[in-house]
């Protein structure tokens, strides 16, 4: 089940149900398959709700090579794909504060070309450009989902409307 609504002037929100971790990584390489340009993800959600599947399922759209297997970089803060375009997957749970930042080369990497999908990104919230795509993710039953995606931009708009 898919609805759309328009929050404000440039920003379009989708809500989306999945039942399965398939279909969380389906959603996620649905988007993937859309994106041509340099993006933010935010994705936020409580722990096992799903922000790794549906990583994912964004590097299958992004077309990372089946080699790289993609797995949560919570110890390592970040890992890098190579795909159609570079997928960066970042977790800042366990940073505590901005400076921490500094010592992870996040602030440079973030100023390459790639797909940046950040979780936990309350850190950076404040520092996102005007287009980027945020992801929440609650967690409704065993296996199901309810993502709230809601695109700041009219270029990731495109991203979400025809899910």
């Amino acid at each position: 089940m898919v609805s759309l609504s328009k929050l404000a002037a440039n920003t379009l929100t989708a809500d989306v149900i999945t039942g399965s971790c398939a279909e969380t990584q389906n959603l996620g390489e649905k988007i993937g398959r859309k994106i041509t340009n340099r993006i933010i993800i935010a994705l936020s959600g409580e722990l096992g709700s799903g922000k790794t599947s549906f990583v994912q399922g964004l590097a299958n759209g992004l077309e990372v090579p089946a080699r790289f297997y993609v797995t949560s970089p919570t110890y390592s803060i970040i890992h890098e794909y190579p795909g159609r375009i570079s997928l960066f997957h970042i977790d800042l749970y366990r940073l505590t504060d901005k400076d921490d930042i500094y010592d992870t080369g996040l602030y440079e990497i973030l100023d390459s070309f790639g797909v940046f999908a950040i979780e936990w990104p309350d850190l950076l919230k404040n520092e996102f450009p005007a287009q980027y795509l945020s992801v929440h993710i609650e967690i409704t039953g065993d296996d199901t989902r309810k993502f709230q995606i809601t695109a700041f931009g009219n270029e990731t708009a495109s991203l979400i409307t025809d899910l």
